[in-house]
């Protein structure tokens, strides 16, 4: 496998994430030696949840939304959970940088109700996508032709059902870094 330690991932939550979208991704890219900054509304302590109910794991964000440049980061990563990317839509600047990061073609994968923020950036048009369930009217919507598989690839747009689709989703994420680094060779 090509060496990922100079690639460098941006994940963006907030207090509500299904907390094993947002830990096992995040362990799954550290154990590829990729570098992880998660972003959030503020930088205090921010409560998964399971299953809708309060998670025990709380993670602390690295930066504020306000303090990320795109610009630094290889690709994005927006977990689900029901609560965090209601909140996280309704920021301006995690809208803004979900669109810098498809702009620029850089790699950007959600999973469950992470495809909101998708929507609300207007980055679905013509994509082929999956979510929850409950997403993919929203996601219809916006233009996205919507599947019901574990992981969905479109170009450089990465989307995921489920909890029980994360090992999918990780090796779909992993894949695309890594292809990417090797075109780059």
């Amino acid at each position: 496998m090509t060496e990922l330690s100079d690639t460098h991932v941006l994940m963006l939550a907030t207090d509500g994430f299904e907390d094993s979208e947002l830990f096992d991704p995040r362990q799954a890219l550290l154990d590829a030696g990729v570098k992880v900054t998660l972003a959030s509304i503020k930088t205090d302590p921010i409560q998964g949840v399971k299953n809708d109910e309060k998670a025990t794991r709380t993670i602390t964000p690295d930066l504020t939304l306000e303090d990320v440049d795109s610009e630094d980061y290889d690709a994005l990563v927006l977990p689900g959970g029901l609560a965090n990317p209601d909140k996280m839509r309704l920021q301006e600047r995690a809208i803004e940088i979900v669109g810098e990061f498809m702009d620029d073609d850089k790699i950007v994968a959600a999973i469950c109700h992470g495809p909101w923020l998708l929507v609300e950036a207007d980055v679905v048009d013509g994509r082929r996508v999956t979510s929850w369930p409950s997403v993919r009217t929203d996601l219809t919507n916006a233009g996205g032709q919507v599947v019901d598989e574990e992981v969905v690839v479109d170009r450089n747009l990465i989307t995921s059902r489920k909890p029980d689709d994360i090992p999918a989703f990780n090796r779909a994420i992993l894949k695309a870094l890594t292809d990417e680094l090797e075109s780059a060779d």
